[in-house]
């Protein structure tokens, strides 16, 4: 479940700030993530918090790095930079069934969502272990 790398994903207290930075070393172009509304299925803490997250990211040669910063409200991601300040908070990897892959892992749900064609996300509540928080997503369309 763990062998296709997607993203690398940064939280950061200031997203436009990040992105000057990073394009100024190089790496971009920078894209607005998708509405986080197409998740229709969707448990997190907050459901208001998920969707006042903003995303962006940059298509590098072998994976995705991207960006997020907090919103209004308490997300995972607000305690993590709260907690340990800007950082790499989740690492995604590519499954080809995420409510498959889900259901196969002994790990605790931090996190989920799906869209209307059962694509989507899931978030283990690994960080305490690992230092980090593991994702797998089923990808649709060029993602």
């Amino acid at each position: 479940m763990f062998s296709t790398l997607h993203h690398v994903c940064v939280v950061v207290a200031d997203i436009d700030r990040a992105v000057r930075f990073y394009e100024s070393v190089g790496i971009g172009p920078w894209h607005d993530y998708p509405p986080l509304t197409q998740y229709v299925d969707l448990h997190v803490p907050d459901r208001d918090a998920f969707l006042d997250l903003t995303y962006k990211y940059a298509d590098l040669a072998n994976a995705q790095f991207q960006l997020v910063a907090p919103g209004r409200g308490e997300s995972p991601q607000r305690t993590f930079l709260e907690t340990h300040g800007e950082g790499v908070f989740h690492v995604g990897f590519s499954v080809p069934d995420v409510t498959a892959a889900e259901k196969s892992s002994a790990l605790p749900v931090l996190m989920r969502g799906r869209r209307t064609d059962g694509s989507g996300f899931t978030y283990f509540d690994t960080s305490e272990h690992a230092g980090v928080t593991l994702e797998i997503r089923q990808n649709r369309g060029s993602e």
